[in-house]
């Protein structure tokens, strides 16, 4: 079992950036490769970027390459999700995952967060 905080979110200018935080309290946070989805109003949860257990392996939705960037801090049982250049579009509700087995860009996560609001303005 982990329990996943996301922290960092709030309201930015097109063109800005934020900086998201996921921490992971329970189990050890070594074990899941993690995740950032998102889920704006009227649409589904969908995939944002993914990092390995390790940190090696890295998977980014094609809306965010070039302009996200996820990372884990071990020691700190931590997962950011660094977005530059945000747009209109980018607004949404960011959630954080994590997945015992494997990893992958799809919703097969075993543990989500509440999530954190991220609205970005014209």
């Amino acid at each position: 079992q982990v329990q996943l905080v996301e922290s960092g979110g709030g309201l930015v200018q097109a063109g800005g950036s934020l900086r998201l935080s996921c921490a992971a309290s329970g189990r050890t946070f070594t074990t899941y490769a993690m995740a950032w989805f998102r889920q704006a109003p009227g649409k589904e949860r969908e995939f944002v970027a993914a990092i390995s257990r390790s940190g090696l392996t890295l998977y980014y939705a094609d809306s965010v390459k070039g302009r996200f960037t996820i990372s884990r801090d071990n020691a700190k049982n931590t997962v950011y999700l660094q977005m530059n250049t945000l747009k209109p579009e980018d607004t949404a509700v960011y959630y954080c995952a994590a997945k015992v087995q494997g990893i992958t860009i799809t919703r097969a996560y075993d543990y989500w967060g509440q999530g954190t609001q991220v609205t970005v303005s014209h």
